[in-house]
């Protein structure tokens, strides 16, 4: 289930209030800043900091090459890597 439009204009990181990079794919948004991982269950992203997954150099690497390549989508109206 994809997320509204709208909450993507709105949503921040809750740690340091930057842009999250959307993967409506993997369910997850995500902070490369902080390399910080954001779940989104039943379509409801879970933005509880102490909820959040703190990714590896490999993954965080793996999610900007992808991000690049498919012009993921990013929250605040920011734009993608």
């Amino acid at each position: 289930m994809a997320l509204d439009p709208l909450l993507l204009e709105v949503l921040a990181c809750p740690e340091d209030k930057g842009p999250l990079l959307y993967f409506e794919d993997e369910d997850r948004l995500y902070n490369p800043r902080l390399q910080r991982s954001y779940a989104i269950r039943d379509g409801i992203p879970v933005m509880l900091i102490e909820e959040a997954e703190t990714v590896s150099d490999s993954e965080h690497q793996r999610l900007m090459e992808k991000a690049a390549a498919k012009g993921t989508v990013t929250t605040l109206g920011g734009e993608s890597p």
